[in-house]
């Protein structure tokens, strides 16, 4: 039976160091208000699973839907006014 191998020496990108890259960190930081609501409304709707529907708990998920879609437009506001250069 033949050894079948790599005809060329670099079969694949450059080994990752694992860490992010300085950019990848901003990128990160300017969503974490997004990633912080998201995660506000799993855990109210975490919560919400185990009771019966209440008013206070539709309040409560109305709430957290509304923190995601602030933080979400905030976020793409941002985004636009940096691609215009700040002219907006």
């Amino acid at each position: 039976m033949k050894h079948i191998g790599a005809v060329q020496a670099v079969v694949t990108a450059a080994p990752v160091d694992g860490e992010p890259s300085a950019a990848e960190l901003d990128a990160i930081e300017r969503e974490m208000p997004v990633l912080e609501a998201e995660v506000e409304l799993l855990d109210v709707q975490i919560s919400l699973l185990d009771q019966p529907p209440s008013e206070l708990g539709a309040q409560r998920l109305r709430r957290a839907r509304r923190k995601v879609l602030t933080a979400r437009r905030d976020l793409t506001n941002r985004a636009a006014v940096a691609q215009a250069g700040g002219a907006a």
